[in-house]
């Protein structure tokens, strides 16, 4: 049975008019996912945000509209296999093709592995990566019907330090980044040649967050000196890869604050 997913997305104009394009943003929290949903509304996309809670994603869907932009918010597991192709059939059917799919999923959770249980590291590889490659395959199904030389698609993975290497503690989320990262090679190098631009983006640093603020305080206060990324910088590097020329693509693109070891 296809699932009913909570939104509050509403038809195709009845005029008849094309609709915009759609950048689907899964994983939309309050900071990185936002801040590049915000961006490509700005640009003219109607903004499709994803998380499994409808109601933590409402004020970013205000403030998008608020601002002029086109916003629905869909809660949606992205982990689900019927759920997610329900998800791009039910956006590509009522709002506009899907142009543009960042996946923006983090799921760290930090563990010894002596304490590491089977559970949340297979939930943790899920979350991070197999969930991914569902969003990835649905999205790309739909785009190589309609490549052209003139039509511009992508396909964003958003990877983090882990993606590079395993630090202690953070053996779950290295392995799923890391195959996350082989994902996107793999799918760069199979729909590159059919025009579709598939780009990793490595954040290697502390991002502007509440849980940074709360929990890492001494980290924080480097943002008075530009020593932690701000959401907003990350979403327009996001739009950069999408606008880039196809005879100049970067499939990976690192972002560190200037002062961050690496």
């Amino acid at each position: 049975m296809t699932p009913t997913l909570r939104t509050e997305v509403s038809s195709r104009s009845p005029d008849g008019a094309q609709p915009n394009p759609v950048a689907l943003v899964v994983g939309a929290g309050d900071a990185t996912g936002g801040a590049i949903a915000r961006r490509f509304a700005r640009e003219g996309f109607t903004a499709c945000v994803t998380r499994r809670s409808l109601d933590k994603l409402q004020p970013l869907v205000e403030q998008i509209k608020a601002d002029g932009g086109a916003a629905h918010g869909f809660a949606s597991d992205a982990r689900k296999e019927d759920e997610v192709v329900a998800l791009v059939e039910q956006i590509e059917s009522t709002l506009g093709p899907i142009e543009v799919l960042v996946f923006n999923i983090g799921a760290n959770a930090p563990s010894s592995i002596l304490d590491e249980t089977a559970r949340k590291y297979f939930k943790i590889w899920e979350m991070a990566c197999f969930a991914g490659f569902l969003n990835g395959r649905e999205v790309a199904k739909r785009m190589v019907q309609r490549a052209a030389p003139e039509r511009k698609q992508s396909i964003i993975f958003t990877g983090a330090t882990a993606s590079l290497r395993g630090a202690a503690h953070f053996a779950a989320f290295a392995g799923a980044k890391h195959a996350l990262r082989a994902l996107a090679q793999s799918m760069a190098r199979e729909l590159g040649p059919m025009g579709i631009h598939v780009a990793h983006s490595i954040i290697d640093g502390a991002i502007d967050t509440g849980f940074i603020r709360d929990n890492f305080p001494e980290r924080y206060a480097l943002k008075a000196q530009d020593g932690i990324l701000n959401p907003d910088h990350i979403a327009d590097q996001y739009w950069m890869l999408h606008a880039q020329p196809r005879d100049a693509w970067t499939h990976e693109l690192d972002l560190r604050p200037y002062m961050e070891k690496f």
